[in-house]
């Protein structure tokens, strides 16, 4: 049986390294763009958009790592409980 936070940990974690990879890409962009002041709002709030999502989904798929590696510890500790038991 698969665990689910174990899934999530990891497509959370590829997910929050790609948008604020985005994020950081969005701001050498607009960094590079000198002609265009007015625009620099909209690039701005891009950037804080995906660079806040982006750590919002690294912590969840800390959260994730977390209550995976307790699940695992708990079915090691109820065999552990149960052979010796028997």
């Amino acid at each position: 049986m698969t665990n689910r936070h174990r899934e999530k940990y990891i497509t959370r974690l590829l997910a929050g390294f790609i948008l604020v990879s985005g994020g950081i890409l969005v701001l050498l962009y607009t960094s590079f763009l000198k002609d265009r002041q007015e625009e620099w709002y909209f690039w701005a709030a891009l950037s804080i958009i995906l660079i806040n999502s982006g750590l919002f989904a690294l912590g969840s798929a800390f959260i994730h790592k977390i209550k995976a590696d307790l699940i695992r510890k708990q079915k090691q500790k109820d065999q552990h409980k149960k052979y010796e038991f028997e």
